[in-house]
């Protein structure tokens, strides 16, 4: 592994800083200053009680948001290591790339975004621009300004780790206007948002991807949605169970399983170290700014495997994700946020103490829609459950 940092990686003395200065830590590097404030936020914390796939209170070996966070830093620790990129940097927005969403995963993001559609310029919800709010807004437990003040390269990462927002590189899922806590944001501090990310970021997003392919394949075997049969016929997952029993041949079946999906693990990070080392050697970069401006990721899976990993998507997305089991929990809890929601507009009181400043301060409809959205992505699933069987 790598004693010095790349050339093209975020260094750590040459941080573009924050948006409130202060002074340089004693005995961290301000990207472990990044980190380490994300850990000991609020947010961060609330993760732990927030769906993946499964809803909180459906068992406890399920992977919650939390869970997810630590595994794809994990990832992303180790991809930085090898690359010479940044570990402290990659793994801050490893962690707070899942910062902004709501309680019951993607189902409860759907649900607010339908909810704030009509309230623009605050249109709609995104969990990616929700975690910027969070760490530029909503944590308020410093002294001299709200927020986390985090650097511009973690800030950067949050913004566009999945890939330039605005510009000709745009994904088309980024058509039409800012979210409106992105735009605020870049209104406040330049993301650049039409270039791609550090190489440190685009980490951070292969590995969330790496992450959830392995634990969900994991998640779905113990819920019994499907069983190791099921992945005998799949890429990747198929000659990975091979493997295994080949080696240890009559395994018991969690043990079987174990070594199998491990291996699964190790094909996606062996392929993109590799796939990475050679794309960074050809692309010549000899700066974070050479890395920006390529055009194009440097850190993806290669062109087989991730066809591969395709199939092996499209299974988990109509045996896991499309379940009727997991159907039936998704239409019941989108209709707690569907009853809070409209129930705090008209009812703001019921908001806690707190909250009642920003309360206060909204001169219309639409800014109180914002502040009811801040609220209600923030609970946690059993915190929704339970308001919503007291107050609905």
């Amino acid at each position: 592994m790598p004693e010095t940092l790349a050339p093209f990686a975020c260094q750590n003395t040459a941080s573009r800083g924050r948006l409130y200065p202060e002074s340089l830590p004693s005995f961290r590097s301000e990207f472990q200053r990044d980190r380490d404030r994300i850990i000991h936020s609020s947010a961060f914390r609330r993760l732990k009680h927030k769906t993946q796939v499964f809803v909180e209170h459906e068992g406890d070996y399920y992977r919650t948001r939390l869970t997810h966070s630590i595994e794809v830093a994990q990832v992303a620790r180790t991809l930085a290591g090898v690359l010479g990129l940044n570990t402290d940097l990659a793994e801050a927005i490893a962690l707070a790339h899942d910062l902004g969403h709501t309680p019951f995963g993607h189902t409860g993001e759907d649900a607010l975004a339908a909810l704030m559609a009509p309230y623009a310029p605050y249109g709609g919800f995104d969990h990616n621009a929700q975690a910027l709010r969070i760490v530029t807004k909503l944590e308020r437990h410093y002294a001299d300004f709200d927020g986390l003040n985090l650097t511009w390269e973690t800030l950067e990462g949050i913004a566009k780790h999945n890939g330039p927002v605005t510009g000709p590189n745009a994904d088309e899922k980024h058509a039409g206007p800012l979210p409106y806590a992105l735009a605020e944001v870049n209104a406040m501090w330049d993301l650049e948002l039409d270039t791609f990310a550090s190489a440190e970021a685009q980490v951070a997003a292969i590995s969330d991807d790496i992450a959830y392919s392995h634990h969900d394949l994991h998640d779905g075997l113990r819920s019994g949605l499907f069983d190791e049969a099921d992945l005998m016929d799949l890429p990747v997952t198929g000659p990975a169970f091979e493997a295994v029993d080949r080696l240890y041949p009559n395994l018991d079946k969690m043990r079987r399983r174990h070594e199998a999906l491990r291996r699964v693990f190790g094909v996606m990070v062996e392929d993109v170290i590799a796939v990475a080392q050679n794309r960074l050697s050809s692309a010549g970069a000899r700066s974070v700014d050479d890395i920006r401006g390529l055009g194009t990721t440097v850190i993806r899976f290669s062109k087989p495997l991730f066809q591969d990993l395709k199939s092996v998507r499209s299974f988990l997305f109509t045996r896991m994700y499309r379940a009727p089991s997991v159907m039936k929990e998704r239409a019941r809890v989108t209709e707690v946020v569907n009853g809070l929601f409209p129930l705090f507009m008209t009812r703001p009181d019921l908001l806690p103490p707190e909250w009642q400043i920003d309360i206060a301060a909204a001169t219309d409809e639409v800014q109180l829609a914002r502040v009811v959205a801040d609220y209600v992505s923030g609970m946690t699933d059993r915190f929704a459950l339970a308001e919503g069987a007291r107050l609905l």
